[in-house]
């Protein structure tokens, strides 16, 4: 077995689970997830994930119907059902079912899901060629319509801004606010490497990346200069040095943007030297 779904804390196979059409998380996108990976079948950085997924929580109004402790033991679960070498975990929590309507008071228990499948890296010559990346026409949805730093299964923003980067040619998207600031990628977090000096978005209308916290704690380790501070297009084309960071991804260099190389339109030594120091971190004890 490689992928197994939980649906509170019932095990199924493939094909088998199933949720009500009435669902508020298949109506609406009404729903917080997370997705998390394994090192040698272990969660990484759980903690900071379910902190996260509370956090998503609280934006939207919903009442996690399990402690902390039960959520990740619903994780383990799955994941040593499934038997793979890595898993490629999803977390979602539904609103729950009810009448049809858009007044969340409708809903009815709501449901945790667990989906566990087997891992799927992006391929080595991601990381030794890097990749290009476009930056979109879809803007990031303002903090005051829905909140970028809620985690919400109502994705279709970072879905058009995905579809109009492949489009182009690009391997992710990068999206700018309302202000015409670089604020992240589709399902990622960017980075500009300037004269030895690492800098991201604020996250001031983005989703606070796991990754991303782990990589600015890293940077400091190394004796790097690493804060949050505006970015703006132009900048990124005067970068030494430019990468994503994700769950699934780690750290991604990029080598294009709309198709005028980044420096010498190679990966750089600073995010191959961070890139090792997270793989690092991230191995067990």
């Amino acid at each position: 077995m490689s992928t197994v779904v939980s649906i509170d804390g019932r095990l199924f196979p493939p094909g088998q689970p199933q949720i009500s059409v009435f669902d508020r998380g298949f109506l609406y996108g009404d729903s917080i997830y997370e997705v998390l990976r394994t090192y040698r079948g272990h969660l990484f950085e759980v903690e900071a994930h379910l902190a996260r997924l509370r956090g998503s929580a609280q934006l939207i109004g919903l009442t996690l119907p399990l402690p902390a402790e039960l959520l990740r033991t619903r994780m383990d679960d799955a994941v040593r059902a499934s038997r793979t070498s890595e898993s490629y975990v999803r977390l979602i929590v539904t609103r729950g079912e009810g009448e049809i309507g858009l007044d969340p008071a409708l809903a009815v228990d709501p449901h945790v899901i667990v989906i566990v499948r087997a891992l799927q890296p992006p391929p080595p010559e991601v990381y030794r060629d890097g990749v290009e990346v476009t930056v979109v026409d879809v803007r990031r949805n303002l903090r005051q319509a829905i909140d970028p730093a809620a985690k919400t299964g109502n994705y279709l923003n970072s879905v058009l801004a995905l579809r109009e980067a492949r489009a182009r040619g690009g391997y992710e998207a990068l999206m700018l606010d309302s202000l015409g600031r670089v604020t992240e990628g589709s399902s990622s977090n960017v980075f500009a490497v300037t004269g030895g000096k690492v800098v991201t978005p604020p996250l001031d209308g983005i989703l606070e990346g796991v990754t991303r916290r782990v990589v600015l704690d890293l940077a400091r380790d190394l004796g790097l200069t690493a804060t949050e501070a505006e970015l703006f297009p132009e900048e990124l084309f005067r970068a030494d040095e430019l990468f994503l960071t994700s769950t699934i991804r780690e750290l991604v260099p990029v080598v294009r943007v709309d198709g005028q190389a980044i420096a010498k339109g190679k990966p750089g030594p600073v995010t191959r030297r961070l890139l090792e120091a997270f793989r690092k971190r991230a191995e067990p004890d």
